[in-house]
């Protein structure tokens, strides 16, 4: 779509519009070349030469795979901080499409191809509108959200939140309908918190179980009562999951092990429960190992933190949404366990997160995240970006609104 009007009187989906081409070719060219958790190095590359093309930024590298992109606007005022992640995961990818993989193991299987696409096309367009930023816009094209410790707690500590008044991200988002925009106040995304543990009995001869202590019986045991965490001990009205993600032990059939290894996640929304779980946890393992004559070895580490939305960022971006899209598009999102470390700038600022739909089931993009088949229905890219750069011109507007 081409437009013979300035560009400054051009509506944040018009811009979007656009730019659509554009936007899905850098969609697909990092589909195609995808980099895991701070190996970025190709992505990064591209990412700082694309916005060095456009023009207008003042460029840097917080770290050695991300970068970082300011557009100072004509007119004083407050900073928006706008944020995207572009690692990809550790996965074979199955699909057909012609934009496929081309790095054996490696693929975008989370969308982040997406985000990164969505937000090179919000600085493009906003890098036309400086007259109208009475502000500034920060570019945040971060690296490794897939992997803890996280790139985005490194972006904080190299200075990128120095600054910034609000900081806003989204994912694209398979359980949800493309042409939906989900926002909500308050937890979205909950803190993935891990444990790796070691049930220690004394192996021996299958044939013998009186002279040993099972391990792979106590750690069955283990692994039933560990239910009792979130069924009877969290208050209902509290969101929490206990799951134990791997167990393995033993080496052949007349054998008993004298070890069995398990490991699990916990994830939580509320700071007291996610501190309370793990003793509650531990008390359980303790108690079963104890009452058959086992040991064990616990050990907890703590992920990224919840994803808390602040209200008046939340309701902002919802006007946004309605403004931008129209009222239809705007849906309440919902809570998920799943982690995040957006989290990390929230610390730091106000800010809001959310979900932009991209399921299209008529076309067979169904596939959840991580999954070896992920795709999106790239229509939902343009209104990512339209959202963007509706985002910007109303919270750099002059008026404060936010």
């Amino acid at each position: 779509m081409t437009s013979t009007r300035p560009a400054s009187d051009l509506s944040p989906m018009q811009h979007a519009a656009r730019l659509r081409d554009t936007v899905v070719a850098w969609r697909r060219h990092l589909h195609m070349h995808p980099e895991l958790s701070y190996h970025e190095e190709q992505t990064a590359q591209f990412v700082y030469e694309t916005l060095r093309g456009m023009g207008g930024l003042e460029l840097s590298r917080p770290t050695k795979t991300s970068v970082v992109a300011r557009l100072r606007g004509l007119h004083h005022g407050p900073v928006l901080a706008v944020r995207a992640d572009m690692d990809a995961l550790p996965i074979l990818e199955k699909s057909e499409v012609e934009y496929a993989s081309r790095m054996p193991g490696v693929m975008h299987a989370c969308g982040h191809d997406g985000h990164t696409a969505m937000l090179l096309g919000a600085a493009a367009a906003l890098g036309e509108l400086r007259d109208r930023l009475h502000g500034d816009v920060r570019f945040l094209f971060q690296h490794a959200e897939e992997l803890y410790p996280g790139g985005a707690e490194e972006m904080v500590a190299a200075g990128v939140m120095d600054g910034v008044d609000m900081v806003i991200g989204s994912h694209l988002w398979l359980p949800m309908e493309f042409g939906k925009v989900g926002v909500a106040s308050g937890p979205l995304m909950a803190s993935p918190d891990v444990f790796d543990l070691v049930i220690l009995g004394r192996g021996g001869h299958a044939a013998a179980p009186h002279e040993t202590v099972d391990a792979i019986a106590v750690a069955a045991q283990v692994v039933t009562n560990l239910q009792h965490i979130v069924s009877r001990n969290v208050d209902p009205i509290e969101r929490a999951v206990v799951s134990v993600t791997r167990i393995a032990g033993g080496t052949t059939y007349n054998v008993l092990p004298g070890s069995v290894e398990l490991a699990g996640t916990i994830r939580t929304f509320d700071p007291a429960l996610r501190d309370q779980i793990p003793a509650l946890l531990e008390r359980i393992v303790q108690g079963v190992t104890t009452a058959h004559g086992a040991t064990y070895t616990l050990k907890f580490d703590r992920g990224y933190r919840p994803v808390v939305n602040e209200a008046r960022a939340s309701a902002f971006m919802r006007r946004v949404v309605e403004r931008t899209l129209g009222g239809e598009t705007l849906v309440e999102a919902r809570p998920t366990m799943g982690g995040e470390d957006f989290s990390a700038y929230l610390q730091r600022t106000p800010g809001c997160f959310f979900f932009i739909g991209a399921r299209n089931e008529a076309q067979g993009i169904v596939h959840p995240h991580h999954h070896e088949r992920f795709d999106i229905d790239e229509r939902a890219l343009e209104s990512g970006v339209a959202i963007f750069i509706g985002a910007a011109l109303e919270y750099l507007s002059g008026t404060r609104a936010a």
